[in-house]
Protein backbone atom coordinates (compact mmCIF):
# COMPACT_ATOMS: atom_id res chain seq x y z
CA UNK A 1 0.00 0.00 0.00
CA UNK A 2 1.17 3.70 -0.79
CA UNK A 3 -0.22 6.06 2.19
CA UNK A 4 -1.31 9.53 1.10
CA UNK A 5 0.76 10.55 3.86
CA UNK A 6 3.20 9.06 6.49
CA UNK A 7 3.27 10.18 9.91
CA UNK A 8 6.63 9.58 11.49
CA UNK A 9 6.10 10.79 15.54
CA UNK A 10 3.13 10.07 17.33
CA UNK A 11 3.24 12.80 20.02
CA UNK A 12 1.27 15.89 20.23
CA UNK A 13 1.58 17.42 17.05
CA UNK A 14 1.93 13.93 14.98
CA UNK A 15 -1.54 13.11 16.60
CA UNK A 16 -3.14 16.70 15.32
CA UNK A 17 -2.20 16.17 12.11
CA UNK A 18 -3.12 12.98 12.16
CA UNK A 19 -6.75 13.96 13.14
CA UNK A 20 -6.93 16.66 10.18
CA UNK A 21 -5.86 14.24 7.79
CA UNK A 22 -8.01 11.70 8.59
CA UNK A 23 -11.04 14.55 8.47
CA UNK A 24 -9.78 14.95 4.46
CA UNK A 25 -10.05 10.87 4.26
CA UNK A 26 -6.88 10.64 2.95
CA UNK A 27 -4.69 7.46 3.55
CA UNK A 28 -2.53 8.18 7.01
CA UNK A 29 -0.17 5.80 8.70
CA UNK A 30 1.05 6.91 12.03
CA UNK A 31 4.44 5.35 12.79
CA UNK A 32 5.15 5.97 16.45
CA UNK A 33 8.34 5.24 18.53
CA UNK A 34 6.34 5.35 22.02
CA UNK A 35 9.23 8.27 22.34
CA UNK A 36 9.80 11.73 23.86
CA UNK A 37 8.39 14.16 26.08
CA UNK A 38 4.73 13.36 25.54
CA UNK A 39 5.15 9.83 26.83
CA UNK A 40 6.55 11.09 30.05
CA UNK A 41 5.18 14.33 31.09
CA UNK A 42 3.29 13.81 33.55
CA UNK A 43 1.07 17.65 33.54
CA UNK A 44 1.20 20.13 30.91
CA UNK A 45 -0.37 23.46 32.69
CA UNK A 46 -0.33 26.04 30.13
CA UNK A 47 -3.40 24.72 27.84
CA UNK A 48 -6.06 26.00 26.76
CA UNK A 49 -8.98 24.31 27.85
CA UNK A 50 -7.39 22.28 30.42
CA UNK A 51 -7.16 24.78 33.61
CA UNK A 52 -6.16 22.02 36.24
CA UNK A 53 -3.77 20.40 33.68
CA UNK A 54 -3.76 17.36 31.58
CA UNK A 55 -0.87 14.47 31.16
CA UNK A 56 1.13 13.70 27.53
CA UNK A 57 -0.30 10.15 27.87
CA UNK A 58 -3.91 11.29 28.79
CA UNK A 59 -3.44 13.27 25.35
CA UNK A 60 -1.76 10.25 23.23
CA UNK A 61 -4.32 8.32 24.59
CA UNK A 62 -7.46 10.74 23.30
CA UNK A 63 -5.20 11.49 19.86
CA UNK A 64 -5.04 7.83 19.54
CA UNK A 65 -8.34 7.03 19.54
CA UNK A 66 -9.60 10.25 17.96
CA UNK A 67 -7.70 9.23 14.90
CA UNK A 68 -8.68 5.50 14.90
CA UNK A 69 -11.77 7.04 14.29
CA UNK A 70 -11.47 8.84 11.40
CA UNK A 71 -9.76 5.76 9.69
CA UNK A 72 -6.35 6.63 10.56
CA UNK A 73 -3.73 3.62 10.61
CA UNK A 74 -0.88 3.00 13.49
CA UNK A 75 2.03 0.84 14.12
CA UNK A 76 4.03 1.14 16.94
CA UNK A 77 7.27 1.07 15.56
CA UNK A 78 10.65 3.20 14.68
CA UNK A 79 11.88 4.52 11.34
CA UNK A 80 15.52 4.04 10.83
CA UNK A 81 15.87 4.98 7.48
CA UNK A 82 14.14 7.51 5.26
CA UNK A 83 14.98 7.15 1.21
CA UNK A 84 13.10 8.75 -1.94
CA UNK A 85 11.33 6.15 -4.09
CA UNK A 86 8.81 5.89 -7.44
CA UNK A 87 6.10 6.37 -5.09
CA UNK A 88 7.27 9.39 -3.34
CA UNK A 89 8.52 8.25 -0.49
CA UNK A 90 10.00 4.92 1.98
CA UNK A 91 10.53 4.12 5.48
CA UNK A 92 12.62 1.18 6.46
CA UNK A 93 11.40 0.72 10.25
CA UNK A 94 13.88 -1.05 12.89
CA UNK A 95 11.11 -3.99 12.75
CA UNK A 96 12.29 -4.96 8.96
CA UNK A 97 8.80 -3.55 7.85
CA UNK A 98 8.80 -1.02 4.98
CA UNK A 99 6.10 1.62 4.03
CA UNK A 100 5.42 4.02 0.93
CA UNK A 101 3.94 7.22 1.39
CA UNK A 102 3.44 10.05 -1.44
CA UNK A 103 3.74 12.69 1.50
CA UNK A 104 6.01 12.60 5.36
CA UNK A 105 5.51 14.65 7.80
CA UNK A 106 8.60 14.34 10.32
CA UNK A 107 6.99 14.70 14.24
CA UNK A 108 9.77 13.03 15.64
CA UNK A 109 10.38 15.68 18.44
CA UNK A 110 12.73 15.30 21.22
CA UNK A 111 14.32 13.14 23.63
CA UNK A 112 15.28 15.36 27.11
CA UNK A 113 18.10 14.29 28.55
CA UNK A 114 16.98 13.01 32.01
CA UNK A 115 18.75 11.50 34.55
CA UNK A 116 18.20 7.99 35.49
CA UNK A 117 16.90 8.51 39.15
CA UNK A 118 13.81 5.97 38.56
CA UNK A 119 11.75 8.70 41.18
CA UNK A 120 12.13 11.43 38.74
CA UNK A 121 9.80 10.32 36.00
CA UNK A 122 6.13 10.07 38.25
CA UNK A 123 7.18 13.95 39.17
CA UNK A 124 7.73 15.01 35.49
CA UNK A 125 5.31 18.05 35.11
CA UNK A 126 3.54 17.88 38.73
CA UNK A 127 6.89 19.00 40.73
CA UNK A 128 9.96 18.60 38.82
CA UNK A 129 10.26 20.12 35.46
CA UNK A 130 12.05 20.73 32.45
CA UNK A 131 10.92 24.04 30.75
CA UNK A 132 10.49 28.04 32.15
CA UNK A 133 8.42 28.95 29.64
CA UNK A 134 5.75 25.98 30.89
CA UNK A 135 5.93 25.84 34.68
CA UNK A 136 8.34 28.77 36.08
CA UNK A 137 4.63 29.65 37.16
CA UNK A 138 5.05 26.94 39.52
CA UNK A 139 7.34 27.90 41.38
CA UNK A 140 6.62 31.55 41.43
CA UNK A 141 7.42 32.69 44.93
CA UNK A 142 8.36 29.61 46.27
CA UNK A 143 11.59 27.96 46.73
CA UNK A 144 12.97 25.56 44.35
CA UNK A 145 16.33 23.48 42.94
CA UNK A 146 17.61 23.40 39.63
CA UNK A 147 19.14 20.18 39.32
CA UNK A 148 21.62 20.56 36.66
CA UNK A 149 25.07 20.47 34.67
CA UNK A 150 27.61 23.19 34.55
CA UNK A 151 26.43 26.62 32.83
CA UNK A 152 23.33 24.82 31.47
CA UNK A 153 22.25 24.80 35.36
CA UNK A 154 23.22 27.93 36.17
CA UNK A 155 21.74 29.44 33.47
CA UNK A 156 18.31 28.34 34.07
CA UNK A 157 18.54 28.95 37.33
CA UNK A 158 19.13 32.65 36.61
CA UNK A 159 16.20 32.74 34.45
CA UNK A 160 14.06 30.93 36.92
CA UNK A 161 14.56 34.12 39.04
CA UNK A 162 11.90 35.66 37.19
CA UNK A 163 9.59 33.80 39.49
CA UNK A 164 11.45 33.54 42.49
CA UNK A 165 14.26 34.26 44.37
CA UNK A 166 14.86 31.39 46.62
CA UNK A 167 16.51 28.97 44.75
CA UNK A 168 19.46 26.57 45.02
CA UNK A 169 21.39 25.12 41.90
CA UNK A 170 23.09 21.83 42.90
CA UNK A 171 25.70 21.16 40.11
CA UNK A 172 24.97 17.17 39.68
CA UNK A 173 27.08 17.31 36.82
CA UNK A 174 30.11 18.85 38.44
CA UNK A 175 31.48 20.15 35.65
CA UNK A 176 32.53 23.52 34.96
CA UNK A 177 30.46 26.74 35.46
CA UNK A 178 31.48 29.73 33.40
CA UNK A 179 33.23 32.84 35.98
CA UNK A 180 30.79 35.31 34.92
CA UNK A 181 27.89 32.95 35.93
CA UNK A 182 29.53 32.26 39.30
CA UNK A 183 29.35 35.50 39.68
CA UNK A 184 25.91 36.48 38.37
CA UNK A 185 24.37 33.86 41.15
CA UNK A 186 26.13 35.13 43.65
CA UNK A 187 24.62 38.76 42.75
CA UNK A 188 20.58 37.17 42.72
CA UNK A 189 21.80 35.45 46.00
CA UNK A 190 21.09 31.62 44.28
CA UNK A 191 22.89 29.04 46.39
CA UNK A 192 25.28 27.19 44.58
CA UNK A 193 26.31 23.81 45.49
CA UNK A 194 28.79 21.51 43.27
CA UNK A 195 28.01 17.66 44.46
CA UNK A 196 26.24 14.60 43.43
CA UNK A 197 22.81 13.67 44.20
CA UNK A 198 22.41 10.55 45.36
CA UNK A 199 18.83 10.15 45.37
CA UNK A 200 15.79 12.22 45.36
CA UNK A 201 12.99 12.52 48.51
CA UNK A 202 9.15 11.51 47.09
CA UNK A 203 5.67 10.85 47.72
CA UNK A 204 4.34 9.73 44.47
CA UNK A 205 4.28 12.58 42.06
CA UNK A 206 5.72 15.06 44.70
CA UNK A 207 8.80 16.32 45.45
CA UNK A 208 10.31 17.12 48.89
CA UNK A 209 13.94 17.24 48.69
CA UNK A 210 17.32 15.23 47.52
CA UNK A 211 20.12 13.62 49.24
CA UNK A 212 23.85 14.23 48.28
CA UNK A 213 26.61 12.07 48.07
CA UNK A 214 27.63 13.59 51.36
CA UNK A 215 24.28 12.68 53.29
CA UNK A 216 23.19 16.10 53.22
CA UNK A 217 19.46 16.89 53.13
CA UNK A 218 18.49 19.61 51.02
CA UNK A 219 14.77 20.29 51.31
CA UNK A 220 12.14 22.15 48.54
CA UNK A 221 8.83 20.96 47.08
CA UNK A 222 9.78 21.86 43.28
CA UNK A 223 12.99 21.58 41.15
CA UNK A 224 13.51 21.64 37.61
CA UNK A 225 16.68 20.00 35.70
CA UNK A 226 18.50 21.49 33.41
CA UNK A 227 21.55 19.12 31.89
CA UNK A 228 22.00 20.30 28.21
CA UNK A 229 22.25 17.44 25.69
CA UNK A 230 18.57 17.18 24.58
CA UNK A 231 18.70 15.08 21.27
CA UNK A 232 16.88 16.13 18.33
CA UNK A 233 15.21 13.38 16.85
CA UNK A 234 16.03 15.48 13.08
CA UNK A 235 17.98 12.48 11.70
CA UNK A 236 15.61 11.02 9.38
CA UNK A 237 14.89 14.20 8.17
CA UNK A 238 18.60 15.05 7.07
CA UNK A 239 18.55 11.66 5.25
CA UNK A 240 16.35 13.15 2.99
CA UNK A 241 18.17 16.09 2.53
CA UNK A 242 15.97 18.44 4.70
CA UNK A 243 18.06 21.83 6.06
CA UNK A 244 18.82 21.43 9.50
CA UNK A 245 19.38 24.68 11.71
CA UNK A 246 22.69 24.83 13.24
CA UNK A 247 21.04 23.19 16.77
CA UNK A 248 19.61 20.22 14.71
CA UNK A 249 15.91 21.54 14.07
CA UNK A 250 14.79 20.79 11.15
CA UNK A 251 13.93 24.66 9.52
CA UNK A 252 10.68 24.92 8.09
CA UNK A 253 8.31 27.28 5.55
CA UNK A 254 6.72 29.39 8.29
CA UNK A 255 3.63 29.58 6.48
CA UNK A 256 3.29 25.88 5.40
CA UNK A 257 5.59 23.69 7.68
CA UNK A 258 7.10 22.21 4.41
CA UNK A 259 11.23 21.66 4.47
CA UNK A 260 13.38 22.32 1.70
CA UNK A 261 12.40 19.26 0.07
CA UNK A 262 9.34 19.18 -1.54
CA UNK A 263 6.35 17.24 -0.22
CA UNK A 264 8.55 16.57 3.08
CA UNK A 265 6.69 18.77 6.37
CA UNK A 266 8.16 19.16 10.08
CA UNK A 267 5.88 20.00 12.88
CA UNK A 268 6.38 20.13 16.59
CA UNK A 269 9.96 20.22 18.99
CA UNK A 270 11.85 18.88 15.89
CA UNK A 271 11.26 22.07 14.12
CA UNK A 272 12.81 25.62 15.32
CA UNK A 273 10.92 27.29 17.40
CA UNK A 274 9.88 27.68 21.13
CA UNK A 275 9.43 24.12 22.43
CA UNK A 276 5.36 24.62 23.46
CA UNK A 277 2.89 21.57 23.23
CA UNK A 278 -0.16 24.11 22.14
CA UNK A 279 2.80 25.43 18.74
CA UNK A 280 2.88 21.22 18.85
CA UNK A 281 -0.98 21.10 17.94
CA UNK A 282 -1.18 24.45 15.82
CA UNK A 283 1.59 23.13 13.09
CA UNK A 284 0.31 19.74 13.51
CA UNK A 285 -2.97 21.22 11.61
CA UNK A 286 -0.96 24.02 9.77
CA UNK A 287 0.94 21.08 7.97
CA UNK A 288 -1.78 18.93 7.65
CA UNK A 289 -4.13 21.38 5.57
CA UNK A 290 -0.49 22.39 3.59
CA UNK A 291 -0.48 18.64 2.80
CA UNK A 292 -4.01 18.13 1.39
CA UNK A 293 -3.43 21.28 -0.30
CA UNK A 294 -0.70 19.09 -2.32
CA UNK A 295 -2.55 16.00 -2.58
CA UNK A 296 -5.41 17.24 -4.47
CA UNK A 297 -3.75 19.70 -6.73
Amino acid sequence: MVYDCIIVGGGIAGLQAAIQLGRYQHKTLVIDANQGRSTICQCYHNLLGWPNGVSGPQLRQIGRQQAAALDVQFVDDEVIESSPCAEGFLLQAKTGASYAAKRILMATGIVDNIPSWPDIYPCLGISIYVCPDCDGFEIAHRRALVLGAGSVGAHMALTLTYFTNELVYINHGQTEVEMSLQDQLQDAGIEYISAPIQSLLTEGPHLQGVILQTGQRIEAEHAFVAFGGNQVKSGLAAQLGVNLHKNKHILVDPRTKMTNVPNVWAAGDVVAHSEQVSIAMGEGVQAAIWIHKSLIK
